[in-house]
This record gives C-alpha cells, sequence and structure tokens, in this order.
C-alpha cells in the first residue's frame, strides 16, 4: 500500500472545465458537492483505502523563521496573492493506477448546476524513506 495526497486548490492549478466559484453556487449546490465528498470518503472507508481528510479555508498565511531570538516572519494573510489549498485527502491504495482512478472520480463531484466540477486536483505521494530526505540511498 502507498499513501498519497490528494489536493483540492482554491486557485493555482488549471481552471477547471465548470469553472464557477463555490461562493457562486446555490446553498442545494455547495450540499451536493458535500454529499458526493461524504459518500466518496465513506465507500474508500469501507475499501480501507481512506486515511483522513480536511477541508480548508481561503485564510492562509506564510510563516519563516527569522533568526535567533526574533519572531518569525509572516506574508500576510494576504490570500489573493497565493497559491491556495481548498482541502485534502489522504489515500491508501494499492498503485499509482488506483490514486489516478480515485482522484479521476473526486474530479467528477458536482459544482454548479449539479454538473461535475472536471477539477484539477493534485496528487502527491507521500516519501516512502528518510535515504531521500539526508540524500544518502
Amino acid at each position: 500500500m502507498a499513501k498519497y495526497l490528494l489536493l483540492k486548490h482554491y486557485r493555482g492549478a488549471p481552471a477547471a472545465v465548470n469553472d464557477v466559484p463555490m461562493a457562486q453556487w446555490t446553498p442545494e449546490e455547495i450540499s451536493a458537492h458535500v454529499q458526493y465528498m461524504n459518500d466518496f470518503a465513506a465507500r474508500l472507508e469501507k475499501s480501507g483505502e481512506f486515511v483522513d481528510s480536511q477541508a480548508l479555508t481561503p485564510d492562509g498565511t506564510f510563516v519563516r523563521y527569522d533568526g535567533e531570538g526574533r519572531p518569525p516572519v509572516t506574508d500576510g494573510p494576504f490570500a489573493e496573492t497565493k497559491d491556495l489549498i481548498a482541502g485534502w485527502m489522504i489515500i491508501d491504495v494499492d498503485s499509482y493506477e488506483r490514486a489516478v482512478e480515485l482522484a479521476g472520480e473526486l474530479s467528477a463531484a458536482p459544482g454548479a448546476g449539479g454538473k461535475p466540477i472536471h477539477e484539477w486536483l493534485e496528487l502527491r505521494p507521500f516519501l516512502a524513506g528518510h535515504s531521500h530526505c539526508t540524500g544518502t540511498e
């Protein structure tokens, strides 16, 4: 089994086919989208492929170390100036092909007009071992 992170973007990813911002959806369209996501996660829980998921707000702040005895430096928040993650799901699957298949299904979540979004999801494998972090193999 290999773990993958599926990232949903507010922006920074290629535009979805049904590219209507969620802020412009009706309450019913939002409910249908959330229900699709919940049903998808429940099905993966039954198959043992679901690990965790979370939706995120568009608010965010980049933070970095600024030296000994100094407070961390932040960039804002300036949500309009950066790539933002809308949410994520972690899956644990048998193969890369299965991860791609599931990402494709998640991309079909309904949006405006009840039609699939066809949104791009970023699929990122988890780093398998510590040797890659140190540069030794």
